[in-house]
């Protein structure tokens, strides 16, 4: 199959291409039952910042972690002044070619199972409605009080009344849809209670310092356990939540390959890396092994 074009500035000459591995990715495919474990690098082309690789946004400040967030109102208004900010970038984001070259894949069976560390649901919106969000999605909401889960929309509805236009003011927005603020329009940001019982509203992601519900973890290992071969698709594997997989699988004697734009944490367990753009490289992967375009 033909090689899709590197990115501006990249050539597929010199030592040890990251290419050569393409032709066993199109192998493994061939061969169906490939689990996918996709990380932030799918999105990119969505407009959806990455944290690491050649198209990587480093954060100014440090993430929020689970503890600080359950431990002071001030840090849960740090939070969703600079989400709220930053959450049209997340809802305005459309699948791309890769998102939907591997619904492509999951429909035609070459792909049978979808795991995603990326919270932006773009693998829902291509059509993949079973794809396991290891660490949720920032589209829902859910209350620490009474556990009920609502919209993100409607809760952007009711931050827009209490704050105006504060989502307007930042410039530098995160891979996970959190923007820069000055200190000032964070300490006038008037935060939102759960509508159902007054307690607080936590987006439904796992934060940092915070643990992946065992069952979602074991449905995981379950999906890579049944698995001919793991295809790990835009990760850099640093974090253990997504690493674990790729050691599970290699432990098996289950095939790893890996399309991402960079070196991986993962690189010593896999049978295949490639380094190449997703979009284009997944879609002509789609179009070489016959797989009917969904609908766009």
């Amino acid at each position: 199959m033909q090689i899709p074009p590197l990115p501006d500035g990249h050539t597929h000459d010199g030592p040890a291409p990251r290419t050569a591995g393409l032709e066993e990715v199109r192998r493994l495919l061939a061969g169906r039952g490939v689990a996918v474990l996709s990380g932030a690098g799918l999105s990119t082309e969505s407009g959806i910042p990455d944290y690491r690789g050649a198209t990587g946004s480093r954060r100014r400040q440090p993430p929020m972690t689970y503890q600080d967030f359950v431990g002071s109102e001030e840090s849960r208004r740090r939070y969703w002044a600079r989400s709220h900010a930053g959450w049209r970038t997340i809802a305005r984001a459309e699948p791309n070619a890769g998102h939907r070259a591997v619904e492509e894949l999951r429909r035609s069976g070459h792909v049978t199972a979808v795991i995603t560390q990326n919270v932006d649901g773009l693998h829902r919106a291509a059509g993949t409605p079973d794809a396991v969000e290891l660490h949720g999605g920032l589209d829902r909401v859910i209350c620490l009080g009474c556990g009920r889960t609502s919209p993100r929309e409607d809760l952007d509805v009711r931050l827009s009344a209490l704050n105006g236009a504060a989502r307007d003011t930042g410039a530098h927005v995160n891979p996970d849809g959190d923007v820069e603020l000055p200190d000032a329009l964070v300490e006038n940001f008037r935060i939102a209670p759960c509508a159902a019982c007054g307690g607080i509203l936590k987006p439904d992601v796992v934060f940092f310092g915070e643990s992946v519900p065992k069952p979602r973890v074991e449905r995981c290992f379950d999906l890579v356990d049944a698995a001919r071969a793991l295809l790990v698709l835009g990760s850099s594997l640093t974090v253990m939540s997504g690493l674990r997989f790729v050691r599970r699988a290699a432990r098996n004697g289950t095939p790893v390959a890996i399309v991402n734009q960079g070196a991986t944490r993962g690189d010593a367990f896999a049978t295949a890396t490639v380094s190449l753009p997703l979009g284009a490289t997944l879609t002509a992967l789609a179009e070489h092994l016959g797989a009917a375009p969904t609908t766009r």
